[in-house]
């Protein structure tokens, strides 16, 4: 959580306080601390002891953590969809 908030405390200062010309510098920058954060990330989780025997149960985790918000997504779209588009459906056919 701590990385998340320093990282949009960056983008917030760097939009809000540097110069113009420097925002090409400022995205790039941004990218690159990223790149270094996901790398930190895959070097930490390499090193946790019984990882490999892990990964089987935490690949199932991230499928399930995508997804039932996917699904939830869809169905929810769809039925909004069915709601507000049927009447304009309708109205179009009188035309």
């Amino acid at each position: 959580m701590d990385v998340i908030l320093i990282m949009c405390l960056g983008v917030l200062v760097g939009s809000r306080f540097f110069p113009k010309q420097y925002k090409k510098l400022c995205e790039r920058l941004q990218v690159v601390c990223t790149l270094a954060l996901i790398f930190c990330m895959g070097v930490m989780l390499g090193q946790r002891p019984g990882f490999l025997q892990e990964l089987g149960q935490l690949g199932l985790q991230s499928l399930v953590f995508c997804l039932v918000p996917v699904a939830f997504s869809v169905l929810f779209v769809y039925l909004l969809t069915c709601r507000f588009m049927n009447g304009r459906e309708k109205r179009n056919k009188r035309r």
